[in-house]
């Protein structure tokens, strides 16, 4: 099994044997065998996730000195904080000073400490806290900054607040605190309900406005049950919170029916909504229509004063923009942006399209050079895109100097990375990546240089820990391994199998890298299975389909088999979409009849692939298809040693030819 060659790569490691494939050979004979500790630790976890103290306490003992007792010792604290003394928790944070455990335990005692509002401790705590990426812990000490100081906090604490997906305390008393001292304003709050009825979250809808206009609060939940009807009602103009509640029951419209919501407010509510009130819903109506793939979308933005669009909603107007060719509404959109939205590659790529599109005079030219040079590269989606607008393809970057032995043996004695290896060997994978993470990031010792970063996923790929390998590989800021960050697992079998059956191997090994980063027992929340994260149904189905009658799912995890009907799956949803890598991906990702509807019903404009990709409705998927296409393209330079065409692989996309036969119009 792969974690017994961890296992045994990690001891091999700390011995010093040389080469991956030596230590992967001598794994394979001589698997170290689980320990007594090895067994309670992961016996605590299961006991910690089932929030069982006692057996938590009475297997502790038994892990002292194994090397994840920080591990050990931590879930046996964190199961009973809540009834821990300040001395027992303090004599912890001591013991195992400097580790990721210490840091954790004080970020959840922060929070608890700021639920409680005991302030003093709060505050002699929050300096030792390394991390200090906890959103609910930095808004806890803006409150505190702010009643201790009278510090002018709202800009931050509003970003906080705005940012939340689901109800914290912490937030939420620190924006409702500043609030009741009339530090935030009406209009603030009125910002964080918009927000919070078109992301559907009536439990913080009501939250906020307890807290700070509780009069409202029966109008709230009317307008969320039935908006029609609320909307349908007499009301009194000019009442700034009337018009405030009739916005929210406009949003709430939008969010279920776009064009219904326009027709409202083209029509009664126009003349009773204020300009920016008026800018706030056509906002919504767009975001929403561009994402049903609406061709109103535009129509709708162009109602709205940029300005009063989010970064989000300019997103989409972009997205809608290049569904019709409208090249001045790209540049338009992308240069209302934030800042920070607007040095996004995606937003810088589209912003240098547009100006080139339409560019009459050299300078114009320059600035589009001047964009598209700003991002080129090989990392990513539009850096690849970017560099073959400059007339480069996307080749190997040259290969960094070879890790010293002094480098090598630097991350071999790293605790928290031997630690991480060993969690993950154990089958504990979400400690593990934590730790791993944890110790490669900017919170210990100032932060991993480049080649300390090259010399953890080194460590990393030759304990098979493919995915802490990648990622951390990733990384690196001014060097780049490509053979690191694209390894080929698995090579002689995925080869073969798609020479077999006529698959580009550099489409397979860039899908499974995103997919399961190469872990051959991942499995999804989903229910996807192994390194092709096949769906149990997908499973059956394509077994049949392929001949493989001898298949159970519990075999699913099994490599040979697992590669078997990944790629047979795939290779058949790649011919139902006439051999498109892009729809294919996104089909693999979010299921075939979802991109079949994406590319749109006959009469539909026929795009570039990447205008396409840019308007797949599910996030999710988006970013999974660049992913995939910017991997396949980075492997197809290592596997052929040539430079690699991105455009190339991604054509065209359009309707359905009616006439064209469907190559299997049942895939699940």
């Amino acid at each position: 099994m792969q974690f017994r060659a961890i296992l045994t790569s990690i001891a091999l490691l700390g011995a010093g044997l040389g080469s991956w494939a030596a230590q992967a050979e001598v794994a394979a004979q001589q698997p170290r065998a689980l320990t007594r500790a090895d067994e309670a630790v992961v016996e605590m976890q299961q006991a910690f996730r089932k929030g069982e103290r006692k057996r938590l306490a009475a297997l502790l003992p038994q892990v002292r000195g194994h090397a994840l007792e920080p591990w050990a010792a931590y879930w046996e604290l964190r199961a009973r904080l809540e009834d821990a003394a300040p001395e027992e928790i303090l004599e912890f944070l001591g013991r195992y000073a400097g580790t990721y455990q210490e840091d954790r335990l004080r970020n959840d005692w922060l929070l608890l400490l700021g639920s409680r509002r005991e302030w003093t401790t709060f505050a002699a705590q929050l300096p030792a806290y390394r991390m200090n990426d906890d959103r609910e812990v930095r808004c806890y000490a803006l409150a505190l900054e702010h009643m201790q100081t009278g510090a002018n906090v709202k800009a931050e604490v509003l970003k906080l607040w705005y940012a939340q997906r689901e109800l914290d305390e912490g937030c939420q008393f620190a924006a409702t605190q500043p609030y009741a001292a009339q530090k935030l304003s009406n209009a603030d709050v009125w910002h964080k309900l918009r927000l919070a009825v078109e992301a559907n979250r009536p439990r913080m809808l009501r939250a906020v406005a307890e807290a700070t206009m509780p009069k409202t609060v029966p109008a709230l939940a009317e307008l969320m049950d039935n908006p029609a009807r609320y909307l349908s009602r007499n009301f009194s103009p000019g009442v700034k919170a009337t018009k405030e509640l009739v916005l929210l029951a406009l949003i709430r419209v939008a969010v279920n029916d776009p064009d219904a919501a326009a027709a409202l407010l083209d029509g009664r509510w126009n003349d009773q909504l204020s300009p920016e009130e008026r800018s706030a819903a056509w906002g919504v109506i767009g975001k929403q229509s561009a994402q049903r793939l609406s061709g109103e979308a535009l129509d709708y933005f162009a109602k709205a004063a940029e300005r009063e669009l989010s970064d989000e909603q300019l997103g989409w107007k972009v997205r809608a923009a290049l569904r019709r060719g409208n090249w001045k509404a790209v540049r338009g959109a992308t240069e209302a942006m934030s800042d920070e939205a607007r040095l996004e590659p995606t937003w810088v790529y589209w912003r240098a399209r547009a100006i080139l599109a339409r560019a009459g005079s050299e300078p114009e030219r320059d600035l589009a050079r001047k964009l598209f040079e700003s991002i080129a590269g090989v990392r990513g989606f539009y850096e690849q895109l970017a560099l073959e607008e400059l007339g480069q393809r996307v080749g190997v970057p040259a290969r960094p100097a070879p890790l010293t032995e002094p480098e090598r043996e630097a991350a071999r004695n790293n605790p928290g990375l031997q630690r991480g290896l060993l969690a993950i060997a154990l089958g504990l994978r979400g400690e593990g990546d934590r730790e791993w993470n944890y110790s490669t990031s900017l919170h210990t010792r100032g932060g991993m240089s480049d080649r300390e970063l090259l010399a953890a996923a080194d460590l990393a790929c030759q304990a098979q820990a493919w995915k802490n390998c990648i990622n951390t590989s990733e990384r690196t800021r001014g060097l780049i391994d490509f053979e690191q960050r694209f390894p080929m697992p698995h090579r002689e079998a995925l080869l073969a199998r798609a020479g077999q059956i006529g698959l580009d191997p550099a489409y397979v090994y860039g899908l499974i890298r995103q997919e399961s980063r190469f872990v051959t027992d991942a499995r999804s929340g989903v229910g996807a299975s192994g390194l092709m994260q096949v769906m149990p149904a997908t499973a059956r189905w394509t077994a049949k389909k392929i001949g493989m009658l001898d298949f159970t799912p519990q075999r699913i995890n099994e490599r040979d088999t697992n590669i078997a009907i990944g790629t047979g799956y795939l290779k058949m949803v790649l011919d139902d979409f006439a051999g498109s890598m892009p729809m294919a991906a996104a089909a693999y990702n979010a299921g075939p009849s979802r991109p079949r509807n994406w590319r749109g019903q006959t009469g539909a404009p026929v795009l570039e692939a990447a205008v396409w990709i840019e308007n797949v409705p599910f996030n999710e998927t988006r970013d999974y298809v660049k992913k995939v296409l910017a991997n396949t393209t980075s492997y197809a330079a290592l596997i052929s040693g040539q430079s690699q065409s991105l455009k190339g692989r991604l054509g065209q996309v359009g309707p359905r030819d009616a006439s064209a036969p469907q190559a299997n119009a049942e895939l699940p």
